[in-house]
């Protein structure tokens, strides 16, 4: 028989998952979302339902594990129109979702990183068993790098106390490269 897929309903710019046990699923199988109202979550011990940001809900959908419909029309949304609408609302949709993937392939759970001024909060073991070790920034190749965006960047890390890693896409290849700076004192 095969795996029954999660179903999700796209609301503005995020993905709801209604079903409880459904969100407690999806969020106990790999730190996907975060329940509506529990600002941190332990375990699958909540009775919400599951907000996922785009990229999460984007590769969940490339995973064959979620199907999306829209909360209006109540039609399924095609992976075709979610790209679309990914793109619409994410600067460099496409290269931070090859920088999620790999994370989410070498076993890290990748969260979105705005609240560290950031795109991503990368964690070993999940939000509510560790800490986010990691805050990452998608950039390409041609973009401009500064010394002052550096120092920004690193005194913004060290003040959460997270390393600060540039990820630089290469789209056409595939290609992520990391890139971390260690701040030391002569």
């Amino acid at each position: 028989m095969p795996n029954k897929l999660f179903k999700g309903e796209l609301v503005e710019n995020r993905i709801v998952i209604w079903d409880i046990e459904e969100s407690k699923r999806i969020f106990g199988d790999g730190y996907f979302g975060k329940p509506l109202g529990v600002p941190k979550p332990k375990g699958t011990d909540f009775d919400a339902p599951l907000i996922l940001d785009l990229i999460e809900g984007y590769y969940l959908v490339s995973e064959k594990k979620l199907a999306i419909r829209d909360l209006v029309s109540g039609k399924a949304i095609s992976k075709k129109r979610l790209v679309e609408k990914c793109e619409s609302e994410y600067m460099l949709f496409k290269e931070k979702f090859l920088v999620y993937k790999e994370l989410r392939s070498r076993g890290y759970i990748v969260t979105p990183g705005i609240k560290f001024g950031s795109d991503f909060a990368v964690y070993e073991q999940g939000p509510g068993i560790d800490h986010a070790p990691y805050i990452i920034q998608v950039m390409v190749p041609q973009a401009n790098l500064t010394a002052t965006g550096i120092v920004l960047a690193g005194r913004l890390a060290t003040t959460v106390k997270k390393k600060f890693l540039i990820a630089v896409v290469n789209y056409s290849q595939e290609d992520v490269e990391f890139l971390s700076f260690e701040w030391w004192r002569a």
